[in-house]
Order: structure tokens, then C-alpha cells, then sequence
């Protein structure tokens, strides 16, 4: 036994102190000692006279787990030592032959010790209660006269029962809640009555001896009023014992919790509603009203709170759904009387439950909805609940420095807020829906009441009105927006030209930025407020906002605004880009890039701002020309300096990062200044535009020749070529030479990806034009590709998931993109010019492979419609001759058979998966193509090779023939779906792929 005990010492050592060798060792030992068939006996006897927590703990957990897992082949012996130890325990009892005045109680051990306990009998009530053990609860009752400890352990005993078994808060199996059930049943038959006697019994014995004891009791009854008989907790003499308790202030705060808790129960029980009704009449719950006042940071304010909001909750259900007027009409005067509260304490005290505050508020808002006008008192309950939400949402000014420099602390804060507000802003909507007006009222008054409140409250208070506004927003209609006048536009106004003191401060300059770009559809309308939108945008406030994250989240938002005002902003550009030339001259002046913005995309989309402004055709042809090359020319002259100075740093074995870093930004900024230009209007309207960005592009492109192995510098080069595409069109083309054969040059799998995508959108957007681009990059491409991509199919399994392997596998699903795009852009003829041919055939067997068995079903789709275009563009005999000799008879032999048979035939081909269902149309529509162009060439190959491999009955080869040849695509493939379902059952195993 000392043995045992130093082992089970050793076993939860956390000091560290112990070898993990010797560690090991004792662990190895007392798992040996549990298998023992002396294990209950051995617990039993430690728990007699250990006095060490550990070992009694482990003995607890180990009497636990046999009878969890070896119950049904234990002796009935052994069952009835277990049952009568552990009940001797739980009673507060030596045990039967231990006299010794230095035995050891269970009950005299540490709250987790009989925790542990009340668990072992729990799971013997779970096997045996009622059918063996019938008087479990009976027999335990007579020993609660013994006082506390027993009394404190017989609740720890129903908490452990509903924890383990009743409570439908946990996830059940069907067999544990059909024990649920049974247990349940027998004790409301047999011992409830008593239990909930002895409750009142012990809380009207101890309430002023021992309250935390009765603190106990009733948070141990609270779990199970929900499915006892209520008439034993309501009547005359358990519910005024609760409310005498809850209302008499010297009693501690814990045990008048507790006995709000058993009330809110009451409240909550499921039961007919028009007996609901008469109970919640009964209770006259607005005794406890003033308690929240008294102390509304107190944890007795926080349990009235729930009661409250759980009482308000049943009467909005009984006014919902009751079908009596009568009935109606005294749910709702019992509401009206409770709301002021419920408003009172959701303001002031802390709720544990915020989110069923807010869902009660739903329902009721809800029940306004087909009310119009709304009464005075509605209008009333509509104020207090607007008023309920701006105090919830408002940050605790206590984090406001930690949110303004945004640390971790006010990072967590804000988060947490972001959550915490999403169901409060649902409410706000539907309030805003039911409301506007008052809505609006509300809105209004908030912003001055905030712009005026003493600055200790500003911030938060101007930041929570800012956010009402702006979630308010959702809830308005486009034809309301559009309207533009009336209150909401004054509203806009009063935004637009309020200024507030505490603008300095990050979450209130992003949150009144925020709310303007919402509320642009008002400025659409209303001109006379461009000039204050601009000025929010381009001053303190917007882009020139202190903080670094305001200014670029500003950037970004007068992006949008300059997309939804567009013309209507010409009159202003010259203002515009005067104030934006400092931000401007950040990309232009020598390492003047703040590490901060360094490699982020934030910075350009002022260029992009900018670019939709000066590319209208609205502007005047010499300005739009001088405003693009007061910008382009610095721009382009700053690359070039910062090149010489790279090659400068390399030479000189210095790092170039911040200079390569100050490249990437400029070339966004071109970048993003582009997209504000049609290709109409640079290729056509005005080419001298269009000459800026070509002599621009020239000067990029040198970055490539210059840096051809920067992998970031190509990214964005790249990026900008994909720019030009789309800006200048055909008129790209001189370019596209010089550009590619850099772009291809040294290579790695992932650039690769990056120059097949260009060429991608070189052929969806030119055609057949760039065939002979095509034709000339295409052979270097495939050696290539072919050359880096392996043979074999890649490594599945742990450890298969590599960065190398990622990126081949990237490269290979862009290739088979590339060659779909070729296939179906009528640029097949690529494949077949002289420096191709080579590569055909890997091209062949690559396709073929993955339309047969790739486990991406969208892959799949592709190689096949490959494969349909190649045999319409390469199967139309001239003079007899074959366009690709040996051609067809691959598509007949190897194709048709392995593809459109074989790997369908297969059981992972799942008929039940949508995509593959459009893969298997496209298998379909192969086969129809097949013999449109081969006729009975393929048939007969098909027909009387392919299917006999696959053990088809001749009639169902013939029915395919017939259907084959008709003109009912969709009958064929119905027809080919139940013959490849037909030959799956009659096949063992699969047939092999060949």
C-alpha cells in the first residue's frame, strides 16, 4: 500500500522534481494495480485511511471508471461493496469492521473530492437506480438530520445527477437520455415530494445559521424545478419562503441570488400558457422592482436582472400566442408594468445573459411591426429600447488610450466589442424599420447630447452615436436614400457638419468616415453637400488624420466616394489633387516611406482616387494630359533613381530591401492609378494618354531585364502588364515580346503560374490575335513545364505537404487552365506548329491521366472538354489525310475506352455529386462527338471491345447504339447513367484502369 500511495504521489507530479523515467515507472505500476481483481477492495481501504488528496482522488476516479466500463461483469458481490462503501461515504459514516478512531472521512476532504464522489454514485444510480437499487434517494434522506456536511454533499449529489444525466444542456446519446427518462420517472413517483421537503425544510432551518449551505440548496433545486410537479414549489408555502428571502436585505446577496434563480425556474417552466399567464399573474413579481435600484453593481442585481428579463420574456410569449383578447390585453398591461425595469437594469446592471436581453427586445419589436401609427406608450418603449442599445454599445472609457495606439489590450477590446455589438445593431435595425422617425430623433439627439458631454464620456459617447448612425443605415431603403431630403438628409447634414473635438481619436475618425461613405447616396442628390464631403475626406478628419491607419482606411473610403460621385467631383479636381499633393509626393521623394506603409496596398488607392477622377472624359483633353503626366513623370523618374541605387547597395553588398520595397509601392500606385482610364479613351478618344502609359510601361519592364530574379519586383511588374492588357489593348503588342521573354526567363514553379495566368488573359481577351505570340512562347512553356512537373502522381499521406509540392501541384492545375483556354479559343493549331509537335504527346498522356482519375471533378471536366474540342478541330479529313496522324485512333483506342468506360465504371465515380454529374454530361457529350466524326469506326471499337471487357449483355449494347445514334442527348445520358449503374452490380471488384 505505501507502495501504492508514493506511486500515485509521483504520478501527479507538476513540480518537475521527478524523472519522467521514474515518471513512467509509477505510472505503469498503478495502471497494473487497476486491473487487479482486488481493485474496489483496494480503493475502498486507501479511501478509509489515506489522508493524502491525491491518492483519495485517484481512488474515486478509479472506482469511477470500473463501474463505467466494467458494471455488467462485475460480481454481485462486488456490486453490492461498491454500492454500500460508497453510499457509507456519502452518508458521512465509517464503514462496516473500520472502528479506528484514524480512518479517514471522504466527506471532511476538499470540494473536488466530493465532486469526485458524487460522481461514483451517480454513475451506480445510472446503472442501477430503480430497478436494483430502488431506495437510493429514500435511504439518503433520513441522514440530512446529521447536519451541513451531509446536507452540502446530497447537493453535490443532484448537481452531479443533472450534470452527468439530465441536463439537455450537454450532448446525449439515445440511450442516455433514455435512462435520463427512467430515472426522472421513478422519482417523481417515489421521492421527489420528499426531496423538495426536505429543501424547504433545511433553507427554513439554516438561513441565518448557515446561508451558504441554503445558497446551496436552492441552486441545487433551481436545475430541477423545470421537470418536477411546479404545484410543489408553487404554492403558499415555498414561494413567499423565496421572495422573503429575496427581499430581506440582511441576508447575504448569495442566498437572495439563489432564491431569485429558483424563482426565474418557475417563471421559465414549460406549461400552458393560459396557466403561465395565471401563475406569472400570481407571483407579483413587482415587489422586486426597486432592488435594482438599490445596488445595480451588485450580484443580487445581476439575478434580478435575468428574473426580470425571463418574467418579461414568458408574458411577451403568452401576448403572442394566447388567442383570448382578454388573455391579450393582461400579458401586455403585465409587460408595460415589468419593461421600465427590465430597460432599467439592461442600462445599469451587469447581465451574465446579454444576448436573451436582446432577443426578448426582438419579440417585442417584433409585435410592432403591423402597427401603424404606433401609440404614445410604444413610441415610448421604442425611445427606452434606442436608449438601452447606445448605452450597451458604448466602450468603457477606461481602454480609450489602449484603443486609440491600438496595443494588444486594445485589440482584444475591440474585438470583443465587434462581437458583442452584432446583436444589439440587429435590434437597432428593426427598431430603425418599425421607427425611422423616432429612430432618427434618437440619432440626432445622441450626436449633440455626445458633442456637448463633458470630455471624460466624449469619445465614447460621440463613437457610440456615430455607430448608431451608421448601423442605422442598413435598415433604410435605396428609394429613401435616393429621396435624399427630409429628416435623414438633414441628419446627414448635421453629420457632415458637426465638428467634434475628440476627431483626433482613431475609433471616432474611422467610425464618422465609415458613416459618410454609407450615406453617399444623399450626396448623390443633394450637390450643395459635395464641398463638406470633400473636406471631411481630404482634411484632419480623412487622409490627413494623424494616425496612420485612419488616413489609409480614409484613402480607401474616398475611393469609393469618388466612384459613386464621379462627374459631379470634375469641378473640384484642381482642389482635390492640390490638397493631395503632399500625400502624393510620399511615392516621389526619396525614402520618404514611413516603415509603416512600406509594402502595403492601403497607400494607393488615393492614385486609384485620383485615376477615376482624371480619366473621366469629362475632363478637358490638355488638362487630363497634365494632370497624368504631373504624376507619371515623377513616378517613373523615382523608379528609375531607386534602381541605380539598388544596384548601387548590391555592388556594395549592402541589403536593398526598403528601396525594393519603395519600388513595389510606386508601382502599385501606377498601378492603381490606371484603372481610373478606359481603354476607349487611351486607345482611341485620346491615344496621347494612352503614349504616358506605354512610355511607362517601357520604363517598368526594364525592372525585369534589371532585376530579373526579385521575385516581389516581378510580382508587381506583372501585375501592371495585366493592367496595360485591359487599359491599352491590341496596341499592348509591341511590348508583349520583351515583356514575356523576361517574364519567362529563369522561372521558378510559382512564377510560372503567375506568366500562365497573363497569358491567359492575353488569349481571352485578343483570340486568335496573339496566335502568333502563342506559337512562339508556347514550345519554351511546355519544355518547361514538362520538364519541372513529375511523372508520377503526387505523394498523398503525413509529411506529403510540403511548399515545394503545393506550388508543383499549383503550376499543374494552371496548366491544365492554360490549356483549356488554348483548346477553346480556336488556338489548337498551336500544339501542331513544328516547335510543338515534340511535346504532344506527354500534352496526351497528361490530359488523359487526369480525366480519367484526378480527384479534383472540376479538373476532370476540363481535360475532357479538351479533349472534345481537340477531335472537332483535329478530326475533319482534307484529301483523306489525317490533320495528326494517329490522332483518332488514340481518341478510339485509349480515350474512348479508358475515359469514357473504365474510369465511370470505377465505384468512386459518385453519380450522387452534382459536379460529377456535369463531368459525366461532358463524357457523355464526348461519346456523341465520337461518332458524329468517326461514325462506326468508334461504335464498333467501343461497342464491341470496350463494352465486352465490362461484361455487358448485348441487348443493353444495343439499346446504347440506338440511343447513341439518335438526337437525344439527354435520353443518351440517362440512358448511360443506368447502364454504368447496371454493370456496376454485376461486376466483383473494379476493372483496371489500362
Amino acid at each position: 500500500m505505501e507502495d501504492l500511495e508514493k506511486a500515485i504521489l509521483i504520478s501527479f507530479d507538476e513540480s518537475g522534481s521527478v524523472e519522467s523515467a521514474l515518471k513512467l515507472q509509477a505510472v505503469g505500476f498503478i495502471d497494473k494495480i487497476k486491473e487487479s481483481p482486488l481493485i474496489c477492495s483496494i480503493c475502498v481501504e486507501r479511501l478509509c485511511f489515506s489522508k493524502l488528496v491525491q491518492v483519495q482522488f485517484w481512488c474515486l476516479q478509479c472506482l469511477h471508471d470500473v463501474i463505467r466500463v466494467r458494471y455488467s461483469t462485475m460480481s454481485l458481490d462486488e456490486k453490492g461493496f461498491v454500492r454500500k462503501s460508497v453510499f457509507s461515504m456519502a452518508c458521512f459514516e465509517r464503514l462496516e469492521g473500520v472502528d479506528d478512531e484514524s480512518s479517514v472521512r471522504v466527506l471532511e476532504g476538499p470540494p473536488f473530492i466530493k465532486n469526485k464522489l458524487a460522481q461514483v454514485l451517480v454513475t451506480l444510480i445510472y446503472f442501477e437506480y430503480p430497478l436494483i437499487w430502488s431506495s437510493v434517494f429514500v435511504d439518503y434522506l433520513p441522514h440530512l438530520g446529521k447536519g451541513a456536511p451531509v446536507i452540502d454533499m446530497f447537493c453535490r449529489i443532484l448537481n452531479a445527477l443533472d450534470d452527468e444525466l439530465i441536463s439537455l444542456d450537454y450532448p446525449r446519446t439515445q440511450d442516455e437520455l433514455v435512462v435520463a427518462t427512467r430515472v426522472k420517472d421513478a422519482m417523481r413517483q417515489q421521492c421527489v415530494a420528499q426531496i423538495v421537503r426536505a429543501w424547504y425544510n433545511i433553507v427554513s432551518l439554516y438561513r441565518n445559521s448557515e446561508p451558504d449551505l441554503c445558497s446551496s440548496v436552492l441552486d441545487s433545486m433551481r436545475r430541477y424545478i423545470s421537470w418536477i410537479d411546479i404545484g410543489l414549489i408553487v404554492n403558499d408555502a415555498f414561494i413567499p419562503l423565496l421572495f422573503e428571502l429575496i427581499l430581506v436585505k440582511g441576508l447575504p446577496e448569495q442566498l437572495r441570488g439563489s432564491a431569485a434563480g429558483c424563482v426565474l425556474a418557475v417563471v421559465s417552466k414549460r406549461m400552458d400558457l393560459q396557466a403561465k399567464l395565471s401563475l406569472l399573474q400570481n407571483l407579483k413579481i413587482s415587489r422586486v422592482f426597486g432592488l435594482v435600484a438599490e445596488d445595480s453593481d451588485s450580484e443580487l442585481a445581476s439575478k434580478i436582472a435575468a428574473l426580470l428579463t425571463g418574467y418579461a420574456t414568458e408574458l411577451l410569449e403568452c401576448s403572442k400566442k394566447l388567442n383570448s383578447e382578454d388573455l391579450k390585453q393582461t400579458s401586455m398591461e403585465l409587460l408595460d408594468e415589468v419593461l421600465p425595469s427590465v430597460f432599467f437594469v439592461t442600462q445599469n446592471c451587469e447581465v451574465d445573459n446579454a444576448f436573451s436581453i436582446v432577443q426578448f427586445l426582438l419579440g417585442f419589436v417584433a409585435t410592432m411591426k403591423s402597427l401603424s401609427p404606433l401609440t404614445e406608450k410604444q413610441l415610448l418603449h421604442v425611445g427606452q429600447i434606442l436608449e438601452v442599445i447606445r448605452t450597451q454599445i458604448c466602450y468603457d472609457p477606461i481602454y480609450r488610450d489602449n484603443l486609440d495606439v491600438l496595443d494588444k489590450i486594445g485589440r482584444e477590446e475591440e474585438g470583443r466589442m465587434v462581437e458583442f455589438r452584432k446583436d444589439f445593431f440587429v435590434l437597432l435595425r428593426s427598431v430603425g424599420r418599425v421607427a425611422p422617425d423616432v429612430t432618427q430623433m434618437f440619432i440626432r439627439n445622441s450626436l449633440g447630447n455626445a458633442v456637448a458631454s463633458s470630455s471624460d464620456r466624449n469619445v465614447e459617447e460621440v463613437e457610440a452615436a456615430l455607430s448608431l448612425f451608421y448601423a442605422f443605415g442598413e435598415s433604410i431603403s435605396d428609394e429613401a436614400m435616393r429621396v435624399g431630403t427630409g429628416p435623414l438628409g438633414q441628419l446627414v447634414l448635421m453629420l457632415l457638419s458637426t465638428t467634434f473635438a475628440c476627431h483626433s481619436n482613431r475609433l471616432v475618425a474611422l467610425v464618422y468616415l465609415e458613416t459618410v461613405a454609407r450615406y453617399m447616396k444623399i450626396v448623390q442628390v443633394n450637390d450643395q453637400y459635395l464641398h463638406l464631403v470633400l473636406a471631411a475626406f481630404l482634411d484632419e478628419r480623412g487622409i490627413h488624420h494623424p494616425n496612420i491607419n485612419v488616413s489609409r482606411r480614409a484613402s480607401y473610403l474616398f475611393m469609393r466616394v469618388v466612384k459613386s460621385l464621379k462627374a459631379k467631383l470634375v469641378p473640384f479636381i484642381e482642389n482635390i489633387l492640390q490638397n493631395l499633393q503632399d500625400t502624393v509626393a510620399q511615392f516621389t521623394s526619396m525614402n520618404s516611406m514611413s516603415k509603416e506603409l512600406s509594402g502595403s496596398e492601403d497607400g494607393s488607392h488615393i492614385f486609384e482616387a485620383i485615376g477615376l477622377l482624371i480619366g473621366m472624359e469629362d475632363v478637358p483633353p490638355e488638362k487630363q494630359s497634365e494632370y497624368l503626366s504631373s504624376l507619371l513623370t515623377p513616378l517613373c523618374q523615382q523608379v528609375k533613381v531607386e534602381v541605380l541605387l539598388i544596384n548601387a547597395e548590391v555592388q556594395n553588398a549592402e541589403d536593398p530591401v526598403a528601396k525594393i520595397a519603395n519600388i513595389q509601392q510606386i508601382i502599385m500606385a501606377i498601378n492603381a492609378l490606371s484603372k481610373g482610364f478606359s481603354e476607349r479613351l487611351v486607345t482611341a478618344s485620346r491615344p496621347a494618354i494612352g503614349l504616358m502609359f506605354k512610355q511607362t510601361l517601357d520604363v517598368l519592364l526594364q525592372i525585369l531585364v534589371v532585376f530579373p530574379k526579385i521575385e516581389p519586383l516581378r510580382t508587381k511588374v506583372t501585375s501592371f502588364i495585366h493592367r496595360m492588357v485591359d487599359t491599352l489593348g491590341a496596341s499592348v503588342f509591341p511590348y508583349l515580346p520583351k515583356a514575356l521573354e523576361q517574364l519567362l526567363a529563369e522561372s521558378e514553379p510559382k512564377e510560372l503560374v503567375g506568366f500562365l495566368v497573363l497569358i491567359n488573359q492575353l488569349i481571352c481577351k485578343f483570340n486568335t490575335l496573339v496566335r502568333d505570340i502563342l506559337e512562339e512562347i508556347y514550345p519554351a512553356v511546355a519544355g518547361r513545364i514538362f520538364n519541372i512537373l513529375p511523372r508520377d502522381p503526387f505523394p498523398s499521406g503525413p509529411g506529403s505537404s510540403t511548399e515545394e509540392i503545393r506550388e508543383l501541384q499549383e503550376l499543374q492545375r494552371t496548366l491544365y487552365t492554360f490549356l483549356h483556354v488554348i483548346a477553346t479559343h480556336d488556338l489548337s493549331s498551336v500544339f501542331l506548329s513544328p516547335r510543338s509537335r515534340g511535346y504532344l504527346d506527354p500534352m496526351m498522356q497528361l490530359l488523359l491521366h487526369t480525366a480519367c482519375g484526378h480527384k479534383d471533378t472540376l479538373v476532370r471536366k476540363a481535360c475532357v472538354q479538351i479533349f472534345i474540342r481537340l477531335i472537332k478541330d483535329w478530326c475533319t479529313r482534307s484529301y483523306g489525310e489525317e490533320m495528326v496522324p494517329g490522332f483518332q485512333s488514340f481518341i478510339i483506342e485509349v480515350f474512348a475506352t479508358n475515359c469514357c468506360l473504365y474510369s465511370v465504371l470505377d465505384r468512386s465515380f459518385e453519380f450522387r455529386d452534382a459536379n460529377t454529374l456535369v463531368l459525366f454530361g461532358e463524357i457523355v457529350l464526348a461519346q456523341k462527338i465520337m461518332y458524329e466524326k468517326f461514325g462506326n469506326e468508334f461504335l464498333i471499337h467501343f461497342v464491341s471491345k470496350g463494352f465486352p471487357a465490362a461484361h455487358c449483355p448485348q441487348d443493353l449494347a444495343e439499346e446504347y447504339c440506338k440511343k447513341l445514334q439518335g438526337s437525344d442527348i439527354k435520353a443518351l445520358k440517362s440512358f448511360y447513367q443506368s447502364l454504368i449503374e447496371s454493370l456496376r452490380h454485376q461486376q466483383n471488384g473494379s476493372l483496371v484502369f489500362r
